[in-house]
This record gives C-alpha cells, structure tokens and sequence, in this order.
C-alpha cells in the first residue's frame, strides 16, 4: 500500500467507474466527482486521503479513499472509510486487513466507520473480521447545489 498519487490518476478513475457501478454502491457519481475526489485525494487536502494497492510486480490492484471529520456523537476525530476497492486478485488475500490495521495505527484515537450494502456479505464478513460492528442508522443526504450523483 502507498499514497495515491498524480500518476495513479488513470486507474483510480477507471476503478472508480467500475466501483460506483457496482452493487457495492447505490449511486453511480458521474466524471465531474470521480475527478474531484482523486485532485483531493493527490493535493494537501486535510480532508481526503487516499491510497493505492499495488501487487507484488507493482501493478495497482486496489485504491482506497479516507476521509478525515470528527464525531460529536463519539467525541473524537472519525475516520471515514469512503471508498475501498480491491480486484478480484487481492480480495481474500489480507490486503483489507493490512490496510486496516494501518489506519488503526495512523489514527488509534479515532473512531474508523464505513458504509456496506448490506447484500455484499463477502465485504461485511471481512469488516467484521476487522472489528467493525453494525450501527443500525437511518442515513439521510440533503444537496445544495447540483451536485446529486
């Protein structure tokens, strides 16, 4: 694993077409957000992190997108773990997990949370592994301008 950056550009936007268009995710984003994201991602953004997975040869097979807030119900910053895409070759393979226990030390302090479709059981079975626990919410979204996905 290591910090996205301007060079990785291709593939996390093709990746994220294929992630957004998934069953993983119930919106579909548009190029406008994907581009967005990614120039956040590879700037000094304190709000968005994000991460490539390559594989043994140095092929990129994953990125990953963290987001930095804090959690007034909790009291402390909160990690949000946007965006987690692996292909079908890293999955299964401890890539998640590696990628989890380095945000458990980057940020032992914060509270780490994520959003999972709840027919993805593969995803939720490697969440829970890694000691997350179902928060049953209700998520509600309001958008002031244009920019529904």
């Amino acid at each position: 694993m290591r910090r996205m950056t301007a060079e990785d550009r291709p593939y996390v936007l093709a990746k994220m077409k294929d992630f957004y268009h998934s069953d993983a995710v119930i919106t579909d984003g548009s190029e406008e957000i994907y581009i967005n994201d990614v120039d956040e991602c590879i700037s000094d953004s304190p709000y968005l992190e994000g991460f490539v997975f390559p594989d043994r040869e140095g092929s990129i097979k994953g990125y990953a997108m963290v987001a930095h807030s804090y959690s007034t119900e909790f009291g402390r910053p909160c990690i949000w773990i946007e965006d987690l895409y692996l292909e079908n070759e890293l999955r299964g393979t401890g890539v998640a997990t590696r990628f989890f226990d380095y945000l458990k030390t980057q940020y032992p302090d914060a509270v780490h949370r994520l959003e999972v479709e709840k027919e993805n059981k593969r995803a939720i079975k490697a969440y829970v592994k890694n000691d997350f626990q179902e928060i049953p919410y209700y998520e509600m979204i309001r958008f002031m301008d244009s920019g529904k996905r």
